[in-house]
């Protein structure tokens, strides 16, 4: 009992944020904001453009459509929070609120994952084997793969939310992120998490490694038969393939980087910095592209 009188289970957290309020922080601030406008606009413009033509309802357009509608859902999660910290000064929040975002957040990012390795499938089926389309990428498949994206995303974050949630914290519970991550959280603990970061690297081998190598796989595929091609039409498809794959690193690279160290080796301002990649750049091209 003795080793518990410093364990704190708190009814809050304080979130140190990006920035405090200086007019170098009020320049990021609005470069945030900007950026979180553009994202819901376009991806809302997406969504709403998909469903209204019916000549877009296809699955070339229907798996886009939930990446966009997953984009808006992470983005919101995060940045309002950043807003209203940064224009009230009040950076606490409450032990659900911490336990939402970070269930929220590890749904998102675990689904996403799933989703853009079944877009490099569709796009590789579209382009390697155009005459089969019909068939390998039917109503069937192409409805289970968002929504089994999403399914396998919400049961994968159960663990990690209620884990964490359950650590014992030591002294402060100031977290230096913007927003409630997992490795963030960890740093706090006063036990020994080599357990549960062995767990990580093992669920991140099945939930990062796996997708990106199939990813990366399919978009050789692509780019090897695409070369084969001399139309014009067929250089339009190489220079996508390339805007895809960016999206893809961009997301992954950050992602992998951060989720599968010890947590001996995460510093604040590189997680905060590899962070900003896949919770608030990457979902803005994503309409674009």
């Amino acid at each position: 009992m003795m080793g518990l009188e410093n364990h704190t289970y708190s009814s809050h957290f304080i979130l140190l944020g990006l920035f405090s309020s200086s007019q170098t922080s009020l320049l990021f601030f609005s470069f945030i904001l900007i950026i979180f406008i553009m994202t819901v606009a376009e991806n809302t413009a997406v969504i709403l453009l998909i469903h209204k033509d019916p000549r877009l309802h296809t699955p070339m357009y229907f798996l886009p459509s939930h990446l966009s509608f997953m984009d808006i859902l992470h983005i919101s999660n995060i940045v309002p929070k950043i807003i209203a910290n940064f224009l009230l000064g009040s950076r606490t929040i409450s032990f659900a609120g911490c336990g939402f975002q970070i269930f929220l957040s590890i749904t998102l990012l675990g689904g996403e994952c799933l989703l853009l390795a079944a877009m490099s499938y569709d796009h590789f089926v579209a382009i390697c084997h155009p005459l089969r389309y019909p068939i390998l990428m039917n109503d069937y498949v192409s409805t289970l793969m968002p929504t089994g994206s999403g399914l396998v995303g919400t049961l994968y974050s159960i663990v990690p939310t209620a884990y964490t949630l359950h650590l014992p914290f030591c002294g402060s519970r100031a977290i230096d992120h913007f927003f409630y991550e997992v490795p963030a959280m960890l740093k706090l603990s006063c036990v020994d998490t080599t357990h549960y970061e062995q767990g990580a690297y093992v669920s991140g081998i099945i939930f990062l490694f796996i997708p990106f190598s199939l990813i990366f796989a399919s978009y050789v595929q692509v780019l090897l038969t695409v070369l084969q091609m001399k139309s014009s039409d067929a250089q339009k498809k190489l220079f996508s393939t390339f805007f895809h794959m960016d999206v893809v690193v961009m997301y992954y690279g950050p992602f992998i980087f951060t989720y599968m160290r010890p947590k001996s080796y995460h510093t604040p301002g590189q997680d905060k910095f590899l962070a900003i990649f896949y919770t608030i750049l990457t979902p803005t091209p994503n309409p674009i592209i």
